[in-house]
């Protein structure tokens, strides 16, 4: 007799209750992927320094009131998916989300920091924003030295796919006149 692997998918409304009931704890490095709760792995130095960077650079756009920084937060996607992106540029809301997660309509851009993880956020994470309508994602791949930069979401993926290298510049498409170095995003 052969029994079949059973799976079970949680909705985010279930994964919140997971919370609440202190099945997962706000420290557990976890996020909720199409319906599969994803276990972190640890936050290295070299990744933290890269976060710490964007932040940095990104900064003058929350100054300026154009964006706001959301870093390592959820993101709401569909129902059964609420990553957490190293770095989101959101649209200004007077209550900075205090209210509930952004939606992909309120991400202007949002970044990801791969020092082990990259096939991973390229394979699953980036496909999962590009359905979801999210107009811009980029990997910051430290272990390949590059920027993998998606535009353009369609539902099997970003139609424009590119990987930015050491000497060239980035700007977001919702801020065109801000450029970055892709050598101070890789350090």
């Amino acid at each position: 007799m052969t029994v079949g692997v059973m799976t079970r998918r949680f909705t985010v409304e279930e994964y919140h209750r997971m919370r609440e009931a202190g099945i997962l704890s706000e420290d557990d490095p976890v996020e909720l992927i199409e319906g599969e709760i994803i276990q972190m792995p640890p936050i290295g130095s070299t990744h933290a320094g890269a976060v710490n960077r964007l932040l940095h650079r990104f900064l003058s756009l929350q100054v300026q009131g154009s964006a706001i920084l959301s870093v390592q937060n959820p993101i709401r996607l569909d129902p059964g998916s609420e990553p957490q992106p190293d770095l989101a540029l959101l649209r200004p809301r007077g209550d900075f989300y205090a209210s509930a997660h952004p939606g992909p309509g309120d991400v202007l851009l949002v970044i990801e920091v791969a020092e082990s993880s990259g096939e991973y956020d390229r394979e699953r994470k980036l496909p999962l924003y590009a359905r979801s309508g999210i107009p811009e994602a980029w990997v910051v791949d430290l272990e390949r030295g590059g920027v993998v930069v998606g535009r353009d979401p369609a539902p099997e993926g970003y139609r424009a796919l590119r990987i930015a290298r050491r000497g060239e510049t980035l700007s977001p498409l919702a801020f065109p006149d801000f450029t970055l170095l892709v050598d101070e995003l890789l350090g």
